[in-house]
C-alpha cells in the first residue's frame, strides 16, 4: 500500500531546510538590490556584481555564433565562475546568470528574416523566431550515462557519421568538457571547506558533497543524492544557456533511486525531502508529478510525489512543480497539494489531463504519445526528449489585427459584417507571418544557435548529428499563441450592442472617441464597458470569443508552414506582459484607454462579473474552459480565491471537485492563489513585510516583493474582481 504519511524532519534537517530558506531570501534581496524588479519565475542564480567575462567574438558583427564557438564559451564560462557551496544544502553548485549577460550570442545578420520584420513590427508581433529551450529533455537519459558517458556517446557518433564538418559535435563537446571540470572543481570545493570547518554534522555533509562530486565528473548517479547533484548540474548548465527552464517527470525520474535507497537501507524520508529541498534551491525548474502511465493503466503516484510535495512545503519557495490531473489521481495527493496551497498562499499548479491529451491527439498522435507530455513549462507541455514544439516564444496580438480592421472600414458604409472580414484578414496575415519566420528558424537556429544542452539529452540529435530544430528528433510541431481574446471580444460585443443595435452612438462617433483616446468622453467610455462582458451567462461576447477563438484556431492548423510544411498547434498565452503587449495599443472598443493592459491568455477581464450574484471563479472556469484553442496546447485559468471566503464555500474539497469539474470541461491548466484580500494588499503596499510570500503569477510562482509594482498590480486586480463577485 502506498505510504501517503506526511515526512517528520528531526531538529537537524529541519534546521538545515530552514537555513536554505533563509540563504535564499538573503540571496533575493541582493539581487533585487543590483538588479531591480525580477518579472520572471525565481531564477536559482545567485549573483556574483564582481565577475567578469571575456566574449570573444567569432563574426565581423562582434556576436558569437555557431556550435562549436558557443561550445567553447560556456566551458570556458563554467570554468571561470565562481564555485558556490551552501553548508546546509546536500548539492554543490550555482549558476551565476545567463551567459548571454556577457557574451552576444545571436542570430548572424545574414540569416535574419529582414523582409518579415515590417509586419511584425507593424502588428507588435512576438514571432518565435531564434526562441530558445522551449522544449524539454528526457533527464533519463543523463541519469543512466552521466557526463563521461554523454561524453562517450559524442565522440561514438562522431566517429560513426564522420561529418565533413565536425563543429557540432565539437561544440556539444566542448559543453560536456566544461561540465566536467567545473565539477571537479566543485569536489575541491567542498573538501577545502571541509577542512577547516569546525561543525562535524557540517564537515561530514560537505564531504559527502565532495565524494558525490568526484563520483559525477565520469559516471552516472546510483543513489537518489546523487541524482540529484547530476540533475542540479543539468539545471545550472540549462538555465545558463539562455535559461532553459524545463526539466521532466521529476517523481517518476528519481523513483527508481529512492526505491533502491529505501530496500538497501541507506536512506530514511527526511533526508530524502532534504536532498530534493536542496535540489529546488538549487532552482525552481518546471517538472510534473502523478499522470497516467503512457497506456493509461494507472496513476504515477508514488512515495516519491509525496516527498516532493513534502520537500516544497518544507522550503517555502517559489518552485515550478505541476500536478497532472486526472480520473484516477490519487484524491490524497491533490488533496495535500491543496492544503499546503491554503497553507502558504501558492503551492503546485494543476495541469489537466483531458484538454492536454485528448487535444493533443487531434493532431494525428496516439493518445499513449499525449500521455507521454508532461507539464514542464510556464504554460506548456512536450514528451520530454521526443519533441520539439517551441511553445511560448509567440504572440499574436489579436488587439492589433481589430485596431488595422476598424482604420480599413472608416468611411463608406461600415459594418459588423466588413469589421470581422477586416479583422480576419489580418489575423492572418499575422499567424502567416509567424510561419514564414518559422522556417527561417528550421533553416538557421543549427548552424547560429544549436541547444547545445537539450540536444545531449533528446533522442536522435547526437546520433543524427542534427540541431533537434532541424529535424534531430522525431516530432517537431510549432506553437502560436494568440492574445487579448477577451479584448477583442468585448469590443465587437461593444460594437453590436451599443453602435448597431440601441443606436446609442454613430461609427462616426466612435472611431472619434477611440482617435481621442475616450479624451472628454468619459461617459461613452463607461457605455462601452460596462457591457455583459466575457465570462458573464449569456454575453454577446461570448459568442463573438468563439468565433474568434475558431478563426484563429483554422488560420493555425489550416496548412503548415510555408515552405517546410511544419506543422502548428494553436495556444492562448499572454504570460504577464499584458501591460507591454498593450503598450503600443491605441484605445479599444471595450472601453480600454490607449496602452493600458489587454486581457490575460482566453480568459475574461477582472470585473467581468459585476453584479452577478455567482461564485465568479466558477463563471470564469466555465468561460476558460470552453474557449480552449483545443489541440492539447494550454490557455491557463488564473484563479485567485480569498482564503476567507474559500472557509465558507467547503475549502480543499471544494477546490478539488471545481479542478476536476474544469478537467472533465476540457481545460488545460489551473493555476491557483489561496490569500487573504488584507494580507496582498498589505503586503502589495509594504512587499517588504512579506519578503517570503509566494504567489503564482501565470504558469509560474515567485516571491511577491520581487515583482515590480505593475506585475504585482496585475494579482491584486484579479483577486480583488473575483472576491468582489463572489
Amino acid at each position: 500500500m502506498l505510504n501517503t504519511d506526511k515526512v517528520l524532519l528531526s531538529p537537524l534537517y529541519e534546521q538545515r531546510i530552514k537555513k536554505l530558506h533563509e540563504d535564499k531570501l538573503e540571496i533575493n534581496e541582493v539581487k533585487m538590490k543590483e538588479l531591480g524588479s525580477l518579472d520572471f519565475d525565481d531564477w536559482g542564480f545567485v549573483h556574483y556584481p564582481d565577475f567578469k567575462f571575456e566574449a570573444r567574438p567569432n563574426h565581423e558583427s562582434g556576436i558569437v555564433y555557431g556550435p562549436l564557438a558557443i561550445g567553447e564559451h560556456l566551458r570556458r564560462f563554467f570554468n571561470e565562475i565562481p564555485k558556490y557551496i551552501n553548508k546546509n544544502s546536500a548539492l554543490a553548485g550555482a549558476w551565476v546568470g545567463p551567459l548571454s549577460n556577457y557574451v552576444k550570442i545571436e542570430i548572424a545578420p545574414e540569416d535574419q528574416p529582414v523582409e518579415l520584420r515590417e509586419i511584425w513590427d507593424k502588428y507588435d508581433t512576438r514571432p518565435g523566431f531564434g526562441g530558445m529551450n522551449h522544449c524539454a529533455g528526457d533527464i533519463s537519459i543523463g541519469l543512466q550515462l552521466g557526463w563521461g558517458g554523454l561524453l562517450n556517446k559524442i565522440r561514438y557518433y562522431k566517429k560513426i557519421n564522420a561529418p565533413d564538418n565536425t563543429d557540432f559535435y565539437d561544440g556539444e563537446e566542448q559543453v560536456v568538457l566544461g561540465m566536467q571540470e567545473w565539477i571537479s572543481a566543485l569536489a575541491l570545493e567542498a573538501r577545502t571547506l571541509a577542512d577547516t570547518e569546525a561543525n562535524l554534522k557540517t564537515r561530514e555533509n560537505l564531504l559527502d558533497m565532495a565524494k558525490v562530486n568526484e563520483w559525477l565528473v565520469n559516471n552516472p548517479p546510483r543513489t537518489l543524492r546523487e541524482a540529484c547533484q547530476f540533475i542540479a548540474h543539468f539545471q545550472t548548465l540549462d538555465r545558463t544557456y539562455f535559461v532553459g527552464g524545463a526539466l521532466d517527470q521529476l517523481d517518476e525520474a528519481l523513483r527508481p533511486f529512492y526505491e533502491k535507497d529505501i530496500q538497501d537501507g541507506r536512506l530514511t524520508d527526511e533526508q530524502a525531502v532534504w536532498y530534493i529541498a536542496s535540489l529546488f534551491f538549487n532552482d525552481t525548474h518546471y517538472s510534473q508529478i502523478a499522470g497516467l502511465t503512457p497506456d493509461g493503466s494507472k496513476d504515477m503516484t508514488s512515495r516519491m510525489s509525496f516527498i516532493i510535495l513534502d520537500a516544497m512545503h518544507a522550503l517555502h519557495i517559489p518552485i515550478n512543480i505541476a500536478l497532472r490531473v486526472h480520473d484516477k489521481v490519487n484524491p490524497v495527493l491533490l488533496k495535500r497539494s491543496l492544503e499546503y496551497t491554503m497553507e502558504e498562499g501558492t503551492g503546485v499548479d494543476y495541469s489537466c489531463n483531458v484538454g492536454c491529451e485528448e487535444g493533443y491527439v487531434k493532431n494525428g498522435f496516439p493518445m499513449q504519445l499525449a500521455r507521454k507530455r508532461a507539464k514542464v513549462g510556464c504554460n506548456w507541455t512536450c514528451i520530454p526528449g521526443e519533441e520539439y514544439p517551441l511553445q511560448d516564444v509567440t504572440r499574436c496580438n489579436l488587439g492589433f489585427a481589430l485596431y488595422y480592421a476598424l482604420q480599413d472600414i472608416r468611411g463608406g458604409n461600415p459594418s459588423l459584417e466588413a469589421l470581422f472580414e477586416r479583422f480576419c484578414f489580418h489575423t492572418k496575415t499575422i499567424i502567416d507571418s509567424i510561419k514564414a519566420g518559422y522556417d527561417k528558424h528550421y533553416e538557421v537556429m543549427g548552424r547560429n544557435k544549436p541547444e547545445l544542452v537539450y540536444n545531449l539529452f533528446m533522442h536522435g540529435p547526437i546520433e543524427r548529428g542534427l540541431n533537434c530544430s532541424e529535424g534531430g528528433v522525431d516530432i517537431l510541431n510549432f506553437n502560436i499563441d494568440g492574445v487579448a481574446l477577451a479584448t477583442v471580444s468585448d469590443s465587437f460585443a461593444a460594437i453590436e450592442q451599443r453602435v448597431v443595435m440601441e443606436k446609442r452612438i454613430t461609427w462616426e462617433q466612435l472611431f472619434l472617441t477611440l482617435d481621442n483616446n475616450y479624451e472628454g468622453a468619459e461617459n461613452i467610455r463607461l457605455m462601452m464597458k460596462n457591457i455583459k462582458r466575457l465570462g458573464s451567462p449569456d454575453s454577446l461576447a461570448k459568442a463573438w470569443a468563439v468565433k474568434i477563438r475558431d478563426y484563429f484556431v483554422w488560420c493555425c492548423k489550416n496548412e503548415g508552414t510555408p515552405k517546410y510544411h511544419l506543422p502548428i498547434i494553436p495556444g492562448m498565452f499572454s504570460h504577464g506582459t499584458i501591460l507591454e503587449l498593450g503598450s503600443k495599443l491605441p484605445a479599444t472598443p471595450n472601453g480600454r484607454r490607449s496602452g493600458e493592459a489587454i486581457s490575460h491568455s482566453n480568459e475574461p477581464d477582472p470585473g467581468f462579473a459585476a453584479g452577478i450574484h455567482t461564485f465568479s471563479p466558477t463563471l470564469k472556469a466555465n468561460a476558460v474552459a470552453l474557449l480552449q484553442p483545443g489541440y492539447g496546447n494550454s490557455a491557463p485559468l488564473h484563479l485567485d480565491i480569498d482564503l476567507d471566503l474559500l472557509k465558507h464555500e467547503g475549502g480543499a474539497d471544494a477546490l478539488a471537485a471545481l479542478i476536476h469539474a474544469h478537467n472533465q470541461m476540457g481545460g488545460t491548466l489551473i493555476n491557483l492563489n489561496c490569500l487573504t484580500k488584507e494580507k496582498l494588499l498589505e503586503a502589495h503596499e509594504n512587499p517588504q513585510k512579506y519578503p517570503d510570500l509566494i504567489v503564482r503569477v501565470t504558469g509560474y510562482s515567485a516571491f511577491f516583493a520581487s515583482l515590480s509594482k505593475e506585475y504585482r498590480q496585475q494579482i491584486v486586480d484579479r483577486f480583488l474582481s473575483a472576491e468582489a463577485n463572489s
